[in-house]
């Protein structure tokens, strides 16, 4: 299967609720992540680098960021005359409402899949951090010959998302035999990534049906039922770099694990790159004083202090005699003088006066709105 006859969709806003503070103002696929990328980059570079050329990103609400961020599309080679990438704002039927789940999204943008040339149909979310081949899934969905085929991973089921999908039984080619939605387990699953291609006509009349029923649930209405029909096949993308974002801990989590090279250099491979919207900027100054270990730093700051074990973005500042440990500093904030942080997670344009001392845990990061002045 080519990706060029595949139509990407990704939601922008699910489980927005998991990120607390990090959502608020946003969606969560413009959430910033290691230094200079947007969660969407990676559901979007990964379709792009899998030849998928028509990409539509559902969003429902606080996506201002999110319009400045994707824009045309430019960065991902989206910007053309034929296909691209399509914004697609919160609507149903003929008035402008918020979306209140899946079904509904879809079904409000039914006009959208008409309109599109592709047969098959790729959704993601963009709470996982990943780097998938999805040719890969392309050519095994083909030669199953599924309905539907939902991309798994093994590990512990997400704990603050509601409607997991965990596939505890999988037959030896991939078909799946039986699943269950949020079980109660603390052990390792393999549950999915909510990464779905489906036949585009059948993904219409399920969700045209589901709509007419007033049912709300897509894994319920629309895969259990693929699932218990035997139409439904799993892949297991367990060998790739997937990180699941379910809580602001797990968010810190991922995040500093790109500290370690060998992890990193799994989620950025060079023949899959992650493309991103560029802000041009001046190399980073480092001051006499400054020291640097074991971080990530974009362009655009000034170090005049101490930076261990941190990721900072674009235009962070820290001050002369500031001490930043085990911290992510997102785009503009600024350390003052003689303050010292460790464990925390700031969002962009935080501001921290002189002299203070702020810590969380590694188990209990501090997170701090955007905009707030301490």
């Amino acid at each position: 299967m080519n990706g060029k006859k595949v139509l990407g969709l990704i939601f922008a806003n699910i489980h927005e609720e998991a990120l607390e503070s990090l959502t608020n103002m946003r969606t969560m696929g413009s959430v910033p992540f290691c230094s200079r990328y947007r969660l969407i980059d990676f559901p979007l570079s990964n379709m792009v680098e899998s030849q998928i050329s028509n990409v539509g990103v559902v969003t429902n609400s606080n996506f201002n960021s999110l319009m400045d961020h994707v824009g045309t599309g430019k960065p991902w080679d989206l910007s053309r005359k034929t296909d691209g990438l399509y914004l697609l704002p919160p609507y149903s039927l003929s008035n402008t409402t918020m979306w209140g789940n899946r079904i509904d999204a879809i079904y409000g943008n039914m006009n959208f899949l008409d309109q599109s040339n592709q047969e098959w149909v790729l959704m993601s979310d963009c709470y996982n951090i990943m780097n998938i081949d999805f040719e890969k899934v392309f050519d095994a969905h083909e030669e199953s010959g599924a309905a539907v085929t939902i991309v798994g991973v093994k590990g512990k089921k997400p704990s603050n998302m509601s409607s997991i999908l965990v596939m505890d039984d999988v037959a030896a080619d991939g078909k799946i035999n039986s699943a269950v939605i949020d079980p109660d387990t603390d052990g390792e699953v393999f549950y999915s990534c909510n990464i779905i291609l489906i036949k585009k006509y059948l993904l219409q009349t399920l969700i045209t049906t589901a709509h007419s029923k007033n049912e709300v649930s897509f894994q319920r209405s629309i895969l259990m039922n693929c699932i218990n029909s035997g139409k439904a096949y799993a892949y297991d993308a367990t060998d790739c770099f997937i990180g699941t974002v379910d809580s602001v801990q797990s968010y810190y989590d991922i995040s500093m694990s790109l500290l370690n090279k060998d992890i990193k250099h799994k989620l950025f491979v060079n023949d899959r790159p992650i493309y991103t919207k560029e802000r041009d900027d001046m190399p980073t100054l480092y001051g006499n004083e400054a020291k640097a270990k074991n971080s990530l730093i974009a362009d655009g700051c000034e170090i005049n202090g101490t930076v261990e074990n941190s990721i900072l973005f674009k235009g962070v500042k820290v001050e002369k005699g500031a001490v930043v440990k085990n911290s992510i500093l997102m785009q503009d904030t600024v350390i003052g003088e003689n303050t010292k942080v460790n464990y925390i997670i700031a969002d962009k344009n935080v501001n921290i006066k002189s002299g203070v001392e702020l810590s969380g845990a590694e188990n209990f990061p501090v997170s701090l709105s955007k905009d707030t002045r301490i």
